[in-house]
């Protein structure tokens, strides 16, 4: 079972900007990867309260971002390299901001990453 939350910390600012208390809304730039939220046959789900993953193992920059036909919900991709985390499961990943705060956390299963190929992750942020 997968499941997905948005941080307080990202509502904060989309409130904070539609009130005009923030002149920008920072982008989203990057995934955070971990493994942090299985634990044997248990998945942890997020919590909006959350600020961080349960283990965070890598950052990266997102590849590229695609505006959906529906111009309320967004497609944000990421692909790790062969060697990328290379032997490691993957059970949780979140969008990340100019500011380093995460915005939105997804967990699932463990998602072995072999070291001989490469894996795309798709996040869609969608209102």
């Amino acid at each position: 079972m997968a499941d997905s939350i948005v941080t307080n910390i990202a509502k904060k600012k989309i409130v904070q900007a539609r009130a005009g208390l923030i002149s920008n809304l920072p982008r989203t730039i990057g995934m955070a990867f971990g493994d942090g939220a299985v634990s044997g046959s248990e998945i942890r789900m997020p919590l909006a309260t959350d600020t961080s993953l349960q283990h965070e193992l890598h950052r990266q920059l997102i590849d590229g971002v695609v505006l959906q036909a529906d111009e309320i919900s967004t497609k944000y991709v990421t692909t790790l390299a062969k060697e990328t985390l290379a032997g490691e499961k993957i059970n949780e990943i979140a969008l990340y901001d100019e500011d380093g705060d995460l915005l939105a956390i997804k967990v699932f299963s463990n998602k072995g990453k072999d070291g001989d190929m490469e894996m795309v992750f798709e996040i869609l942020d969608k209102f």
